[in-house]
């Protein structure tokens, strides 16, 4: 027989504390496992019926307080990330780059651009920039996973939009787009026009 392997998620031969403790474990794995954020459905499949995986994640950050990662809300799922305070010596250790070095200061402000106006197309982009903007520069942000092609423009010749993607999210430290700084306090600076 072949599918989704039975478990017990309702645990009901262990008394309520533990059951929890064990509830608590099994979101851990899960998220500790995955490279992607976990939506709520999939840890829901591995709690007992009713659970709010909510309150679940609450427990799981105040026990993980003290500890060097941590979990967070990203897009519509949940994942274990390290705290910022240790991300250089992250990448010291494994001997590589965060998703954002090596990009140019246009780069990132193109990529401010598709946050805020997403989803936007390279004539979008021109009229922001004033100038176009290379194709070379799209592909190095998608290269890198930091946006996305997005629908189909409704303009004549239905042209690309992009969009960001959740990596743009956690490179950030974002849970969503709302996180992103007030437009009009980035308008007052200049870094959006």
């Amino acid at each position: 027989m072949t599918g989704t392997p039975l478990i017990d998620r309702e645990l009901e031969d262990l008394p309520p504390e533990l059951r929890w403790q064990e509830w608590l474990r099994r979101v851990e794995a899960v998220l500790f496992a995955s490279k992607d954020p976990v939506e709520v459905d999939a840890l829901q499949r591995v709690v007992g019926q009713g659970v709010s995986v909510e309150i679940l994640m609450s427990d799981l950050k105040a026990q993980l307080k003290d500890r060097p990662y941590d979990v967070a809300r990203i897009g519509d799922g949940w994942q274990l990330r390290t705290k910022a305070s240790y991300g250089e010596v992250i990448r010291v250790a494994a001997n590589v780059e965060d998703e954002l070095s090596g990009l140019k200061e246009f780069d990132v402000a193109v990529l401010a651009a598709i946050a805020y106006h997403q989803p936007i197309t390279r004539d979008g982009l021109r009229d922001i920039f004033g100038k176009d903007i290379a194709r070379e520069l799209i592909g190095r942000l998608s290269s890198r996973d930091l946006i996305a092609a997005g629908p189909r423009s409704p303009r004549r010749g239905a042209p690309y939009t992009y969009v960001t993607t959740d990596l743009f999210l956690t490179a950030f430290g974002l849970e969503s787009l709302a996180d992103l700084p007030d437009r009009e306090a980035m308008q007052d600076a200049g870094i959006l026009g």
